[in-house]
């Protein structure tokens, strides 16, 4: 594809590295220098220094030819416009990142269309979805549905508590009777290595203490059951105390607060005052989540939950940690950088979210809907899950699954027949219309798609 980005901030950059390896042929915009040059050292892709608005700097772009132009520029205004003039020159696809909610609640009787902009993405909206679906599986570290929650993907960190530790999958088995989960990716810390090591797991593999590991699971039963095995067991939260005057602090505050009791901790006098009387549910405090006196005074020891939501990703850490040490035990923290992500992980902080990070996934999902049923990747994993359909007339059909020649960085995690959840094993063969969760390395995915065509 020909694809067009405007804007190279963290959105703007970690998009065009996820798109450039699947070898679409990526333009970059933006008046940045320094960032241009950054993007253009570091990832496959070419640049333009000029305006996204500019009717000029697009057509050198190549907006007549572009299949997908995506604006995600910090400016809402210059995403809608540059989105306006692309589309009017020709491409065939636009999308623009949004700082307005109207604009995201009200697409139905608002027609974004007419302004040449096929889809809009707004990060705050999505880290507030995200952080609900957690703490609706409070004691994972993620969580992802697919098949309308007939298949779980869920994500722990192996403790001395779990029955897995120390166990090799093969050795594991007996623990898993009725067959309701596989063990699809472990991320495991290397010493004197920067980024973690992501495992497509085969039987041999053992599960160690401090492995982030993840499954696929059937709804409920199999969660229950996997949460067991790790020694977890999921909370009924109902006291959250949020801390930030973010934009994502905000909107997070807004979507919980119908169904819990909120405290919301916000350094900045103004944004308080603000947040108060917009958030009659909520009760809004002005202090530091780093002052533990302060926290403390404001019943820290009893919340069942702490969401550390503000700009600053260090304040996030500390926040959340001093949070643990009082005994908060389903703690949520920003994290800005992705590169820090898997640090924070390292330190013991329960779940992150980077919402620069599901803004990218959202758009590379949107595009991936031509090639699968569904995509999704995760935080600090370097795998990603595909939902692929098994073809009438297949070459996949009347073979096992063990005789397919799967590649070693790819696993089936599961599949819906119908109704049912099923997690193949190697007698398994499939059926035509199975629905089909693969989780992949990048390198392997296109064997993967070749292989389910």
């Amino acid at each position: 594809m020909n694809i067009i980005i405007a804007g190279t901030g963290e959105v703007g950059f970690y998009l065009s590295k996820l798109l450039a390896q699947e070898s679409h042929n990526i333009v970059i915009v933006d008046h940045d220098k320094k960032a241009l040059e950054k993007a253009s050292h570091n990832l496959d892709v070419s640049i333009i220094k000029g305006d996204a608005t500019s009717i000029r700097t697009l057509e050198a772009a190549g907006a007549k030819k572009a299949d997908l132009l995506i604006a995600v520029t910090s400016s809402q205004q210059v995403n809608i416009l540059s989105c306006l003039i692309g589309k009017n020159f020709g491409a065939k696809k636009c999308i623009a990142r949004i700082s307005n909610t109207e604009l995201l609640h009200r697409k139905d009787t608002f027609n974004l269309a007419s302004l040449g902009i096929d889809e809009v993405i707004y990060p705050e909206a999505l880290g507030a979805s995200e952080i609900k679906n957690l703490l609706k599986e409070s004691a994972a570290t993620d969580s992802l549905e697919f098949e309308g929650g007939k298949l779980h993907l869920i994500g722990i960190m192996i403790d001395e508590k779990s029955e897995l530790k120390d166990k090799s999958l093969a050795e594991s088995t007996y623990l898993n009777p009725d067959t309701n989960y596989t063990p699809v990716a472990i991320v495991r810390d290397i010493e004197d290595v920067i980024h973690n090591e992501t495992i497509i797991p085969r039987s041999h593999n053992v599960l160690k203490e401090g492995d982030h590991a993840y499954f696929i699971t059937e709804s409920e039963k199999g969660v229950d059951k996997v949460l067991s095995l790790a020694g977890k067991e999921s909370l009924d939260i109902k006291n959250i105390m949020i801390f930030g005057g973010s934009p994502l602090a905000y909107m997070t505050a807004k979507y919980l607060s119908k169904k819990y009791n909120i405290k919301l901790i916000c350094d900045d006098i103004i944004k308080c005052e603000r947040f108060a009387d917009e958030l009659p549910n909520v009760m809004v405090i002005n202090g530091s989540a780093t002052n533990i006196d302060l926290m403390k005074e404001e019943d820290l020891d009893n919340m069942d939950a702490f969401l550390a939501l503000s700009y600053e990703t260090e304040k996030n850490i500390l926040a959340s940690l001093a949070a643990k040490e009082s005994g908060v035990r389903k703690t949520i923290s920003q994290v800005e950088n992705i590169d820090f992500i898997p640090l924070a992980q390292n330190m013991g902080l329960n779940t992150t979210i980077n919402i620069k990070y599901l803004a990218a996934n959202f758009i590379t999902k949107y595009i991936s809907e031509s090639k699968f049923l569904d995509y999704s990747t995760l935080q600090g994993v370097d795998a990603e899950i595909i939902e692929v359909e098994v073809k009438p007339g297949s070459e996949l059909l009347g073979k096992k699954l063990k005789d397919l020649n799967f590649p070693k960085d790819s696993i089936v995690g599961g599949l819906t027949r119908g109704d049912k959840a099923l997690f193949p094993r190697g007698e398994f063969e499939f059926e035509a219309e199975d629905r089909v969760i693969v989780v992949t390395k990048k390198e392997t995915k296109n064997t993967i798609e070749s292989m389910f065509k």
